[in-house]
């Protein structure tokens, strides 16, 4: 039996209007697996598409969505923390909870806990690291245990220096425990969408949000004080798009990096969630090419709530 559905998937496979139907069908609430989707005003370059909440004028309940104002530093031990207040939330009012999202970071943390949180921050270590290149954080990344490796990564420069952190402590402290995580049981549903499909579906919708407001986005955060060095931290479209307005880049060269950057970030989101399955995850794939009710009727006769 399980008390919770997941539904992953690379970014353009359709998962979120899935989970928002299967929400439709079983009384569920949305809960976001996503690591930029908790800032307000952030919401073309995350991807929240927020229309896909409203069924026929049916608001579909949603959890860690516009809950931090850009600027602040939001991390996956706060998100552990969310997550669960989030899901006791739904249960105690007899809704199915239903997470949503393509960070396997964030999708491990919220079904297994993040076994780290209770790790302090190394200030002097930070300050260390802080002169150093991107290239040499790589480096000292490369070098810390690999089983470490396998439950954190090294997407952006702040994880990667978290998880030299982590390998430190755990070298200096070996008698330390890892904390108690509060068992879940769930039931994990991934989109799986073509490498052809997914690329035209990427560039198909970059153009389109380029068309439509992301740049006007962008602009924004920064008349509002979010600085331009600041954009990096909040991922790839606002780094580039960051990049066209400070004119280091035209918009042509915005267009085709982001769109090859966003393209490779995708593939690294399947590496992720095949590597959950080498670790024991159990991902029962839907095509993204079958009809909507043919999605929904397989995860309806597979999920078996409490």
């Amino acid at each position: 039996m399980s008390d919770l559905i997941v539904i992953l998937g690379p970014t353009a496979s359709g998962k979120t209007q899935l989970g928002c139907k299967l929400a439709q069908f079983v009384q569920g609430e949305i809960i976001s697996a996503d690591s930029r989707q908790i800032y307000r005003g952030m919401d073309i370059g995350t991807g929240k598409d927020l229309e896909e909440f409203n069924i026929n004028g049916v608001q579909i309940p949603h959890h860690l969505i516009d809950i931090r104002d850009p600027g602040y530093k939001y991390n996956i031990w706060e998100y552990q923390s969310d997550f669960i207040d989030a899901y006791n939330l739904i249960v105690e009012k007899e809704k199915v909870p239903i997470l949503v999202g393509g960070s396997g970071l964030y999708i491990e943390t919220a079904l297994k806990g993040n076994t780290y949180t209770g790790i302090e921050s190394n200030r002097d270590l930070r300050n260390e690291l802080a002169a150093f290149s991107n290239a040499e954080i790589q480096e000292l990344w490369a070098k810390i245990d690999p089983k470490l490796k396998d439950t954190l990564d090294n997407n952006t420069v702040p994880r990667a220096i978290r998880a030299i952190e982590i390998d430190q402590f755990i070298k200096e402290n070996p008698n330390w425990k890892k904390p108690v995580y509060p068992k879940i049981n769930y039931t994990i549903f991934g989109v799986d969408i073509s490498r052809e499909l997914r690329r035209e579906k990427i560039t198909r919708r970059l153009s389109e949000r380029l068309n439509n407001g992301l740049v006007e986005e962008v602009e924004n955060l920064v008349k509002n004080g979010l600085p331009f060095e600041a954009l990096d931290y909040y991922g790839l479209e606002y780094k580039w798009v960051g990049q066209y307005l400070q004119k280091n880049i035209n918009k042509k060269e915005l267009f085709e990096g982001l769109n090859t950057a966003i393209h490779q970030f995708s593939k690294r989101q399947m590496t992720w969630f095949r590597r959950m399955e080498k670790q024991g995850y159990h991902i029962i794939w839907l095509d993204a090419e079958d009809e909507m009710d043919a999605k929904l009727n397989h995860i309806l006769t597979t999920f078996s709530p409490i």
